[in-house]
């Protein structure tokens, strides 16, 4: 089958020819013509299988005729990350060369106020992340009330980003008569619950087993310690690596993402990085200097997992095991794409064999291990000692050292030209009553301690009571003065004699 018996329109066709594709995919061949009758569709197929070219290329074809308003799209597609919404754009750009459509891209970290203008104009083709769309609907901005056909795409990864809720939110927003073209690798029960909800009366194409691999994909396993002979093994499987174009490494998280980043610089190979922490600047930039083959080398987090669409991709390294079973699908999916073949090699080491056993599950296969050493033994000296008394060989090649520093502590406690030696650590914690104790526990100690003294001290103390009052003392009180009166006030003024005349 070719393009030209889907039902295309002779534009489309035309950029397709020059794009240099001549047969499509399953997925294409059977989404397509449903499509462009404007039925529902739900796709599930593997990545890499051209699932954006299959709503491409018939939305093209249909928005042919007719006009956009201002404010109001006539199509709307949803993406999970910034990345799929800009290679959506792409994809749009280069299939609707012959069309004369606009096309607008609302996703985060990059100027609102542009972004308004584009809408404002009026989008044909509005392509969107549910956060920032929904953020322009509530203030206004866009109406939802003219869309025709509404994509969503890499339905999965919305369900792991916690997108479902946006996405059950603009679904209400969005006409009821719309066309519902409803794309995803996998189908969880939520997934599923969503497509029922949703989409009506729909054709479902499932071109292959959801959550299969790609045959053209040789995968493998070698085993590795942790920590830094972790790093040395990636950059000897570089290295080693036969018929190497360029790799995507992987990693669970974002600040390994930097650390690996760094390394591989610092051992002189040509890496970028691709993480959810830069900035979109950034992330564009990494992301094309990968694509034009100025580094060779990304590192990534599972943000560029999902959908990216890089030619050409020879080898994928999962320097972290996925914990996800699913989230190995759409790593490796990233090399052996468009029926090319393509090498996916992890690093496993103890704590993933467990992971690596439910990605085997889940993809009815086993994986070769290419290394061979096994966990076990490269283990062996990674694993954490257990807290215990030190050995007797232990403390034998610890004596010597022990004798020096006793040798030591036995000169200095004399003292010099009548100077006190300062004590040593070991001394001062000898003599100090809570030594043996944990810190907390020294604390309490010494302040119970402290109060039973005082309380003590205080109970034998004598009580201090005033000194008898001298015989010639007046008992009468001094009226404001109380018992402080000064003992001068208290004696009584002695009347002088009066003279009496005469």
């Amino acid at each position: 089958m070719t393009f030209n018996e889907l039902g295309l329109s002779e534009k489309v066709l035309q950029a397709v020819e020059a794009s240099g594709y001549k047969t499509p995919t399953p997925i294409q061949a059977q989404a397509i013509p449903h499509a462009l009758a404007g039925r529902d569709v739900l796709g599930i197929a593997q990545t890499g299988t051209g699932k954006t070219a299959a709503f491409t290329l018939p939305m093209l074809s249909r928005l042919e005729q007719g006009r956009a308003r201002a404010r109001m799209p006539r199509t709307l597609i949803l993406e999970p990350t910034r990345e799929l919404a800009a290679q959506v754009e792409e994809s749009f750009i280069r299939y609707g060369v012959n069309h004369k459509l606009n096309v607008a891209l609302l996703i985060g970290g990059v100027s609102f106020a542009d972004q308004e203008t584009k809408i404002t104009r009026g989008a044909d083709i509005l392509i969107a992340t549910p956060g920032r769309l929904l953020d322009f609907s509530e203030r206004g901005k866009l109406l939802l009330t003219g869309i025709e056909i509404l994509v969503i795409d890499e339905a999965d990864r919305m369900l792991d980003m916690g997108f479902i809720p946006d996405i059950e939110r603009i679904c209400k927003l969005v006409p009821f008569t719309r066309q519902t073209l409803f794309f995803s690798a996998t189908m969880p029960p939520e997934i599923t619950r969503l497509t029922e909800t949703f989409l009506h009366n729909p054709v479902r194409i499932e071109v292959a087993r959801a959550a299969s691999t790609a045959i053209t994909i040789v995968q493998g396993l070698v085993a590795s310690a942790t920590g830094p002979a972790k790093r040395e093994t990636l950059r000897r499987l570089i290295r080693d690596a036969a018929d190497f174009k360029n790799a995507i490494i992987f990693c669970n998280r974002k600040r390994d993402v930097a650390v690996l980043h760094k390394s591989l610089q610092k051992h002189g190979f040509n890496a970028g990085a691709l993480h959810g922490d830069m900035d979109q600047r950034a992330r564009m930039a990494s992301l094309d200097a990968f694509k034009t083959g100025d580094v060779d080398l990304i590192v990534c987090s599972d943000v560029a997992a999902r959908g990216l669409d890089i030619p050409d991709v020879s080898h994928v390294f999962n320097f972290d095991v996925p914990t996800h079973a699913e989230d190995y699908v759409h790593r490796i999916g990233r090399t052996g794409r468009a029926g090319k073949s393509g090498v996916a090699i992890s690093i496993v080491t103890r704590a993933d064999q467990k992971h690596i056993l439910e990605i085997e599950r889940l993809i009815a296969r086993k994986i070769d291990w290419l290394s061979k050493e096994t966990i076990a033994e490269l283990d062996v000296e990674d694993a954490p000692e257990a807290p215990s008394s030190p050995s007797k060989g232990a403390r034998s090649r610890r004596a010597p050292h022990a004798r020096d520093e006793n040798k030591r502590a036995e000169s200095s406690d004399a003292p010099q030209r009548g100077e006190r030696p300062a004590p040593t650590r070991s001394r001062r914690r000898a003599e100090h009553p809570h030594a043996a104790l944990a810190p907390v526990e020294a604390l309490t100690e010494a302040k119970t301690a402290t109060q039973a003294k005082t309380a003590t001290e205080a109970k034998a103390a004598p009580v201090r009571r005033r000194p008898a009052p001298r015989p010639d003392d007046d008992d009468a009180p001094v009226v404001g003065m109380g018992d402080h009166v000064p003992m001068f006030l208290r004696r009584p003024v002695k009347a002088k004699p009066t003279k009496v005349a005469g």
